[in-house]
């Protein structure tokens, strides 16, 4: 199986499609061309046939004027009567003989006695005679090609007495040679058309998938060094290409930022995890060498060592959540919280559990109001961005949440009075690992994952969260969450009903 996926040669798309134009170019080709060819050729067919008809009709009538058995003698004089022939001996201008006309116009005439013995011929006969009472045209084979033949028997215009055979044939040399004329011309007009039709094709193709080789050179440049900073060309065009190089470059540049964060994630656990294995191994190796003989020195090694654990045992259940996060679309589709219960009931637990800080609630909420949200994950969020207040509000210990709604939104806010942040923080304090002040907030117990973990909660639900804060005046966390209406609870039940009802 390898082997011949291995052997299977690169077919280029441009190929692909100038063949395919190339090939569907030549069936319509076909189907017209033989449609104007039959169509030609079939009116062509029925002019000799009507040349033939007609001249056999003009002979006939001009024989019929016999009251006699047709004779060579009779012939002569019924189709060149006597004083034409004195105009001939004159030098006279006269009408020219019916029979020489009609030998002139590539008609073949033979005519027979009632025993069908041949009396006179302009030609050889092209086809066997087969003699009829009526009159008959039809096709047969001739020397080279398919001749037109027709027979009559000749009757005399007075008594309507049988009074020989005529016998009228068509070569058709005229009509082969403007046939083979025509499949010659149809021949050289459908190379044409095949050879413009594939140029067409591959130039075409050359130029609208021109985003596509870039993609291809991007792509295998990435393959070689993930971490390249390379991205595709960026065209004026306003097509699906165009979007596609859009959407791929902002792949890319998604990707860029995972590398970077994962590049970061590990460095940063990496050190964060070195500090208390080290200090777990250092009070151990103390311990071993001559601590634990002295009880105060073991009591103070196993606390700050139960210490150290207890922190590690924290960073990597932040890490679990910071990693259930960014699957929590995946994982919880579908949950619906009312957003007013949890503000609700988060407010009242902080406002009991630190009696020393000013809480208050502004709720401009008339009615619950539905988001699709997971509502232990809305009250995670909550309990980050309180726990943070109060941790960086130690001088004016005040703590203000507000509820509010948009047009399809509903906007809860997170306010304190305490230290703030640097404008050159704000952005950076959702990612991991990150504190302002990595040593005071080591001594607050923080390992800087809170914010990065409520940030991919609320994004996994499509929401937002932003941040607003300056120095020494404090900071105002804004989560925004969609707002499920209640024509869509009803169609989602009527769903959910319809599959359990199946």
């Amino acid at each position: 199986m390898e082997k011949s996926q291995k052997q299977k040669k690169f077919f280029s798309l441009k190929l692909k499609w100038a063949l395919g134009t190339s090939i569907g170019s030549f069936l319509i080709f076909c189907m017209v061309a033989m449609s104007l060819f039959s169509a030609f050729t079939q009116n062509l067919l029925n002019s000799e046939r009507e040349l033939l008809n007609s001249g056999m009709n003009v002979i006939s009538q001009q024989l019929g004027r016999s009251n006699t058995t047709l004779n060579k003698t009779g012939i002569n004089n019924i189709i060149i009567p006597e004083h034409e022939r004195d105009d001939f001996v004159n030098g006279q201008r006269y009408r020219r003989p019916i029979i020489q006309e009609l030998s002139d116009s590539h008609l073949i005439v033979n005519i027979y006695t009632p025993n069908k013995q041949n009396i006179f011929s302009t030609g050889k006969p092209l086809s066997h005679a087969q003699f009829s009472q009526s009159k008959r045209i039809r096709e047969v084979s001739g020397p080279e090609h398919n001749v037109l033949a027709g027979t009559q028997a000749i009757y005399s215009n007075r008594g309507h007495k049988l009074i020989g055979y005529l016998k009228v044939e068509n070569s058709l040399n005229a009509y082969y040679k403007s046939y083979n004329q025509f499949k010659l011309v149809c021949f050289f007009a459908m190379l044409l058309v095949i050879l413009t039709s594939g140029l067409l094709g591959y130039f075409l193709s050359y130029f609208l998938l021109q985003p596509l080789g870039d993609i291809h050179d991007t792509v295998k440049e990435i393959s070689k060094d993930p971490t390249k900073n390379i991205r595709v060309p960026v065209t004026g065009r306003n097509d699906e290409l165009a979007e596609l190089t859009a959407m791929f470059n902002e792949m890319l540049d998604r990707m860029q930022r995972y590398i970077d964060q994962q590049s970061q994630f590990v460095g940063d656990v990496s050190h964060e995890l070195r500090t208390p294995v080290a200090i777990i191994q250092g009070h151990l190796e103390m311990l071993q060498r001559w601590g634990k003989d002295d009880p105060q020195v073991l009591a103070e090694s196993l606390n700050a060592s139960l210490a150290e654990t207890k922190r590690m045992k924290n960073l990597v259940q932040e890490m679990l959540d910071l990693s259930r996060a960014e699957q929590v679309e995946i994982n919880f589709r579908n949950q619906r919280t009312v957003v007013n219960d949890v503000v609700h009931q988060v407010f009242n637990n902080f406002k009991m559990l630190y009696p020393e800080f000013t809480f208050t609630l502004d709720d401009d909420l008339h009615s619950p109001v539905i988001s699709d949200v997971y509502r232990d994950h809305l009250e995670q969020v909550l309990v980050i961005l309180c726990d943070n207040a109060i941790k960086y509000s130690q001088d004016r210990k005040e703590i203000h949440i507000s509820l509010s709604r948009g047009m399809n939104t509903v906007e809860i806010g997170v306010q304190d009075f305490g230290e703030g942040i640097a404008p050159e923080d704000i952005k950076k304090v959702f990612d991991r690992f990150y504190r302002v002040d990595k040593a005071r907030s080591r001594k607050k117990g923080g390992n800087g994952l809170g914010l990065s973990i409520a940030k991919r909660l609320i994004e996994g639900y499509h929401g937002s969260i932003t941040l607003e804060s300056s120095l020494g005046a404090g900071s105002i966390f804004r989560i925004i969450l969609p707002i499920v209406e209640d024509d869509d609870i009803e169609d989602d039940q009527a769903k959910t009903d319809q599959q359990d009802n199946n």
